[in-house]
C-alpha cells in the first residue's frame, strides 16, 4: 500500500508538521508527502480539456493516483480550511485521483476546538470529490503546541500519539478493503 500526505501548512516547523510526521512514523510502507506549496493558484482555464496542466499539477496528481490511501493533516486558519490545501483540492476535483481513495483528515490546533471548523470542511470537500472519508482515522487534536518537540519535530504527548497510531490503522485497514 501507498500512502500520500498532504499538510495545509507549509511552515517548517509547524505542529501540524509534527502531527503529519509523527502519523507517518506509523505507516508501515511507502509513503510521500506532496509539494503544495509549488502550485499555482487554480484556474479552470489552465485546466481545459485541451490543456496540459502545469507541472507541479501533474506531479500533484500522479503522485495521489500512484496512492492507495490520502492523510489530510491540516490547521485551522479563520475558522477554515488554509487556502494552500484548498488550492490543492481544487486542482484534483475534476481529475479524479480521489474517487474512491480512503482518506483521513486530521486537524490539530492551539485552541481547545482542535480545528473543527476545518476538519468538517475538509471532510466536505473530500466527500464531494468522492473520496472515501475514513470516520475512524480522523482527528480533531486540541492544544497541539506541548505536545510536540520542536527539536523532533514529532508529537510527544502519548494519548495523542496513540490516536494517530489508531488513526494510520484504520486508514490502511481500510485501503487494504478497497485493494
Amino acid at each position: 500500500m501507498r500512502l500520500l500526505a498532504l499538510s495545509g501548512s507549509l511552515r517548517a516547523r509547524s505542529s501540524n508538521g509534527a502531527v503529519l510526521r509523527s502519523a507517518l512514523d506509523f505507516f508501515d510502507g511507502p509513503s510521500g508527502t506532496a509539494d503544495i506549496g509549488a502550485l499555482p493558484h487554480f484556474n479552470p482555464d489552465l485546466d481545459g480539456e485541451d490543456a496540459t496542466p502545469p507541472a507541479p499539477v501533474a506531479a500533484l496528481r500522479a503522485a495521489a493516483a500512484a496512492a492507495d490511501a490520502l492523510l489530510v493533516v491540516s490547521p485551522e486558519y479563520a475558522h477554515g480550511v488554509p487556502g494552500v490545501l484548498k488550492n490543492a483540492l481544487d486542482w484534483m476535483v475534476s481529475s479524479g485521483e480521489c474517487v474512491h481513495k480512503p482518506v483521513a483528515v486530521i486537524t490539530a490546533s492551539p485552541f481547545p476546538t482542535g480545528g473543527d471548523h476545518a476538519n468538517a470542511q475538509l471532510r466536505e470537500v473530500l466527500r464531494m470529490m468522492t473520496g472515501e472519508v475514513v470516520t475512524a482515522a480522523c482527528l480533531e487534536i486540541p492544544a497541539i503546541g506541548p505536545k510536540t518537540d520542536q527539536a523532533t519535530g514529532r508529537v510527544t504527548d502519548e494519548a495523542t500519539l496513540k490516536d494517530l497510531h489508531a488513526a494510520v490503522t484504520a486508514l490502511t485497514a481500510a485501503a487494504g478493503a478497497t485493494a
